[in-house]
C-alpha cells in the first residue's frame, strides 16, 4: 500500500513553541510556552489572547459546565478558569508528577488525564543531565471535585493523549518508548487492559489527535511530519511541515483541516530566544472524533 504524502501550508508564525491545539467553538485554542499565553485563533486567522498566564502553560481541556482547564508546567497543578476570568487550582498533579506538567487530555465527565516528564529534560539538552536520569512517569487522574490520583505508571514520557467517543478507551502517546499505549477506561475513570497499540519506528510521538475511522494522527517530534497511524502501526498517510511537529488537532466545522504546531527545536533555552515556531495547516479527509 502507497501511503499518501500531503504538504502543510503556513497559518500564524511567530510563536516561541506552541503546544497542545484543541478545536472549541469554532476556533483552534492553543498554549505558547514561553509567551505565557492561552491563545485561539479562527479558521481565517484572527488571532486573539485568551488567558496571560503567569508561568508556563501546557495541556488545556473543559469541563461539562465550560470552564477552561490549564495545565501548568513548572508547578505541576492544573487551574481552572472560573466565569470572571480568575484562575484557581483545581488539582495538584504532586507528587505523581515528577517533573515539567505536559499535555493533557479531559474526558466528558470532566475527568483529566495528565502527562509529565518524568526528568529534566532540558538538562539532558544541555548536557548537565546524564542519559541514565532519564526515567518513566505517571499519568495522572484530576477529578472534577480536584481529587488526585496516579492513572498509569511507568510510562516512557507520557504526552499527547485522546479519548474515544464512547469515552472507553484512552490511547496516549510515549514519545521516548516510540510508541502509542491504550488503556480501557472504565465509567469511574480507572485505566486497565494496558497494550501496545501501535509501534512507531523512527517516530517521537508527541501530540495525537483520533481519527472517526479510529487511525490517530502522530506529531513526530523527531522530524518535519505528521503521520496518521492505525492500530498496529501501519501508515496510513503523510503530512510534512517546514520544521518538526509536536502537535496536530483536527478542526473546522467538517473537523477535515489538521492543524500542526511545529517549532525549529525543543531545547528550551533556544525555543524561549525567538519566535520560531508557528501553526501550519492541511485538508485531510477523514474527520475527527473524540476528545480533546
Amino acid at each position: 500500500m502507497t501511503t499518501e504524502t500531503l504538504t502543510a501550508e503556513p497559518f500564524v508564525s511567530g510563536l516561541y513553541f506552541g503546544e497542545c491545539p484543541r478545536w472549541h467553538e469554532g476556533r483552534l485554542w492553543y498554549s505558547d510556552f514561553f509567551a505565557r499565553t492561552v491563545s485561539s485563533v479562527s479558521p481565517e486567522g484572527e488571532s486573539r489572547v485568551e488567558v496571560e498566564f503567569d508561568g508556563e502553560p501546557a495541556g488545556l481541556g473543559w469541563l461539562p459546565d465550560g470552564r477552561l482547564l490549564i495545565n501548568s508546567r513548572l508547578d505541576r497543578v492544573i487551574y481552572r478558569r472560573e466565569p470572571d476570568g480568575k484562575l484557581v487550582v483545581h488539582g495538584d498533579l504532586k507528587p505523581f508528577a515528577t517533573w515539567h506538567a505536559n499535555d493533557m487530555v479531559v474526558a466528558a465527565n470532566g475527568q483529566a488525564y495528565s502527562g509529565n516528564f518524568g526528568f529534566d529534560l532540558d538538562g539532558l539538552y544541555d548536557g548537565t543531565v546524564p542519559a541514565s536520569a532519564i526515567s518513566t512517569a505517571s499519568l495522572v487522574r484530576v477529578d472534577p471535585d480536584g481529587t488526585t490520583h496516579e492513572a498509569a505508571g511507568d510510562l516512557q514520557f507520557p504526552n499527547g493523549a485522546v479519548i474515544t467517543e464512547d469515552g472507553g478507551t484512552l490511547i496516549i502517546a510515549e514519545s521516548f518508548g516510540g510508541h502509542l499505549t491504550a488503556f480501557d477506561r472504565a465509567a469511574d475513570g480507572a485505566l486497565t487492559n494496558r497494550r501496545v497499540w501501535a509501534s512507531l519506528e523512527g517516530v517521537g510521538p508527541d501530540g495525537i489527535c483520533l481519527c472517526a475511522d479510529g487511525s490517530v494522527w502522530v506529531a513526530n517530534a523527531l522530524s518535519a511530519e505528521c503521520v496518521r497511524v492505525a492500530e498496529g502501526g501501519e501508515i496510513l498517510e503523510r503530512v510534512t511541515t517546514s520544521r518538526n511537529c509536536f502537535a496536530c488537532m483536527l478542526g473546522d466545522d467538517d473537523r477535515r483541516t489538521l492543524y500542526l504546531v511545529t517549532a525549529v527545536d525543543s531545547n528550551a533555552a533556544v525555543a524561549r530566544a525567538n519566535r520560531d515556531g508557528a501553526l501550519e495547516k492541511v485538508r485531510t479527509t477523514v474527520p475527527g472524533s473524540g476528545l480533546p
